[in-house]
Formats: C-alpha cells, structure tokens, sequence
C-alpha cells in the first residue's frame, strides 16, 4: 500500500508583497517548499509526493522539477479544493496520504515520521496535528468534545468568542485516509465568510460519517510556524540557523559568534573546521576537515577542501583543493577549479579557470576563461583578456611558468611551459617552452623635458 504526501503550493501569497509564489521565497538561498519536498523525500514513509500548484505554477515546478506529481489548481477557491484536485492521482483510496502546506520550511523528518506512526499505530481514518501556541489569533482552532476528542476546527472567520480562547492550534497537517478524504471532501460547501471550501471542514463531516479522528499533539510548535509575510521569514530562518548551527558545533566545527554565521540546509562540513563571523555557506557546498572559513566570507555551490584558508572573499560554483589560501578579497565564481598549496591573494578574481598545484596569484589578477599548470606565478595586475567583445577565448599556461607585473595575455594564446612573461607586456602570440617574452613599447627619455615649463600658477613664457 503507497503513502502519499500532498504538499499545498498553490497559493499567491500576497502578504510577501513579492511577484513570486510564496512556497518559492527563498529561506536561507533555498526555497521554502524544497525544504518540504527534500524532507518527504528522506523519509521511508513517503511513496509518493503530490504539489499541487496554481500561481506561478512553472516557477515551482523549475524548483522541484520531475521528483514529484503534480496537481494543477487553476482557481483559487481554498485549501478543501486545492486537495481535491489531486484526486486522478491516487491510486488507491485504501492509502493513507499526509497533507502539509507549502508554506511551513521548518516542517522536519522527525515531525513527519512521528505523525504518521501516531496515525497508524492508533489506527486512526484521520489525525490532525495539532499544537498549542501563547498566541492563537488567525489559527484554527480545536474544538474538543466533553470526552475530550476532536469535535471540529474552527477558522478564525467562523469562531466565537469562546472558541477564539482556545490556544490549542490546527497546523495545517493532516494523515487521513484516502477514502476518508475524497468521500468527505464531497460534501464540504462554501457556505463561509470567504466562500472558499475549507478543508477543515472534513473533520466535522467525517466525524459524523463514524470515521475514527484522532490528533497528534507537536510540542514544538516553531515547527509548524507558517510563512505568510517578510517578518515571519525572518524568525522562520533564525529557528532553522540555530538547529543547523547546533548540529554542525555538536560534530566538532567551532564556529566563532555563531548568531552571525548562516549556513544552509544542505551543507557538509567535517570535523575540525573553524568558522569565523560573519560567514555565509549556501548550497550544496562541502568542506573538508581542518579548514578556516571566514570572517566576512560568502561560499555558495562549492567544494573546499582540507586546510584551505578563505577569509573576507566571495566562492560561488567553485573548487578550493587542500592547503590553499584564498583572500582577502578574492573572488572565485562560475567554475573555478584551484589547485593544492595555491596563493589567491587580495583583489584576485578567478573564473571559469583551473590551476594545478603551488601557483600563486598573490594581488591584483583577474584569470578568466584559462587552463594553468602548475608552479606559475601571476605578478600584480596579470590578466588574461578573455573578451573581445563578442566571444570569449581560452588561455593556456603550461607549468613553472613566470608572469610578470601588468602583463595581458591576449586570448586565445598559449604559454608553454618554464616560459617568462617580461613585465608590462602585452601578448597575443603563443609563447614557446622556456622562452622569454617582451612585449613593450620602446621607452624615450626626453632629456631636460621640465625645464623652461611653467610652474603652477605661473603664465607660460
């Protein structure tokens, strides 16, 4: 028997005040559903993921593309609706399925797996997840029995005084089976303030079908915290910098004022790393053990390897081998590749460029669109001209090779190997194994060149 998820990524999300679907917004450089999506995924539990989307459909389905089914809402008309309209693809109706929002990124593995073995070890037709919060206004409210059972959930719009007491919360997640669900979801009406379908209402209508509903009471209720504007983004991403910081500390990376040092959910870092202030590390980025990142460092999509030193730089899709030292204020983007024991020194950019072992770029070089061997040395203000302007070119350099202070290499050219590159020059020949290369204009002395010129302020004679 196949256990679905139905992830609710439909809505506009107009409190954002963003053009983008709000499940898109990005929390910590990822978005907000793909921390859902990525969480169903690792769980046994789970066959299936169903997103239902609506608005903007094809910018979630760029985000998660062809990892899970989609259901397409093409109306708003409320969340009862939204869960209807995946109705053609289950399978089998004697399924259980988890609902969840779109919208809730602190929604873990350890939430989803709980849930759902309350549901079946109580043999439950439906169990609500439900938490209690010091704050319950704009929630759903619980509504119990004098037993002590769920009797209903009652939207903000529709609860009256009494209920609007209740601090005990409706989530949005649900386990229910799959026959429950549609059955039920057949008689919800849109007789409310809002006129939409709620789906809510199914408890009430699957209560009183015999259905068995039970709840699964979420101690933590930070998890299940919805995003709805820019502000609660913010808090939902304090809770989730804490939890990784914490496990990343606890399996032996010091981080130094870890309140400032963000990193996301998909970081690898091993053991013995220190991290300094104000440090960024997105992506899908590793870090070998015994590495000093930061401070005022930004690495996004890369690979750092062991003992590398990066501080007070910028590392975007790019590769940092072991006992390299990088900035301060370097910059490495779309592909870098640095080699072992290099020297990435203040002001260098590096792009789309390899370099094999001990070459060293201390100051001032941009390398861009260049294959580099090893033992090279780049002087202060080396650039391989890489644009003419319409198309870019590639520069080769071969190993043990000298470049000089303000030199240009004018692509597409090659330097073979034990070259030297004479300071000043302008190349846009290929440079032969050991040989030396000037490429300069003639330099003329005019003797005597100041005297009879006025001083400032003087009128020329």
């Amino acid at each position: 028997m196949k256990r679905y998820a139905i992830v609710l990524a439909a809505g506009k999300g107009t409190r954002m005040k963003t053009e983008m679907p709000k499940c898109a917004y990005p929390l910590i450089k990822k978005p907000m559903i793909a921390y859902i999506v990525e969480n169903l995924k690792n769980t046994a539990m789970i066959d299936e993921i169903i997103v239902v989307v609506g608005h903007k459909k094809e910018v979630i389905m760029d985000i998660l593309n062809h990892g899970v089914l989609y259901a397409f809402q093409e109306i708003q008309q409320g969340t009862g609706h939204a869960v209807m309209v995946t109705e053609p693809l289950i399978e089998d109706l004697d399924s259980d399925i988890m609902i969840l929002p779109g919208d809730m990124p602190l929604v873990d593995g350890c939430l989803i797996e709980k849930a759902l073995k309350e549901h079946v070890n109580r043999r439950n037709d439906m169990t609500v997840v439900t938490t209690r919060v010091e704050e319950p206004h704009g929630y759903g409210r619980i509504v119990r029995d004098e037993a002590g059972y769920l009797d209903e959930i009652v939207e903000e719009r529709e609860a009256s005084v009494a209920q609007k007491q209740i601090d005990e919360i409706n989530t949005g997640i649900y386990v229910i089976k799959a026959k429950t669900l549609f059955s039920s979801l057949k008689k919800v009406t849109n007789h409310n303030t809002k006129n939409e379908y709620y789906l809510t209402d199914i408890v009430k209508i699957a209560k009183n079908d015999g259905s068995m509903i039970g709840t699964f009471l979420l101690k933590e209720s930070y998890k299940a915290m919805g995003v709805n504007d820019l502000y609660a983004l913010s808090i939902a991403e304090q809770y989730l910098q804490t939890k990784i910081n914490k496990q990343h500390m606890i399996n032996g990376v010091a981080m130094i004022n870890p309140e400032s040092i963000i990193i996301g959910h998909n970081v690898v870092i091993e053991e013995n790393v220190i991290i300094h202030p104000n440090t960024y590390i997105t992506g899908n980025t590793v870090i070998k053990k015994g590495a000093q990142i930061g401070p005022n460092t930004e690495i996004h999509e890369s690979f750092i390897g062991e003992r590398v030193v990066c501080k007070h730089s910028l590392v975007y899709n790019s590769m940092i081998h072991e006992d390299t030292t990088v900035g301060p204020f370097a910059h490495l983007r779309d592909g870098a590749n640095v080699g072992p024991k290099n020297r990435v020194g203040n002001f260098v950019e590096i792009k789309k460029s390899s370099t094999g072992e001990n070459t060293k770029m201390s100051h001032l070089a941009y390398i861009g669109d260049t294959t580099c061997g090893s033992n090279v040395n780049f002087g202060c203000g080396a650039v391989t001209v890489n644009y003419d302007g319409v198309h870019k070119y590639q520069t080769t350099i071969g190993d043990d090779v000298f470049i000089g202070c303000n030199v240009n290499l004018i692509a597409p050219i090659k330097i073979e190997d034990k070259a030297t590159i004479a300071a000043g020059s302008t190349l846009n020949m290929n440079v032969p194994k050991g040989a030396l290369a000037i490429a300069r204009a003639f330099q003329i002395n005019k003797e005597n060149y100041i005297k009879g010129k006025p001083k400032n302020g003087e009128e020329p004679k």
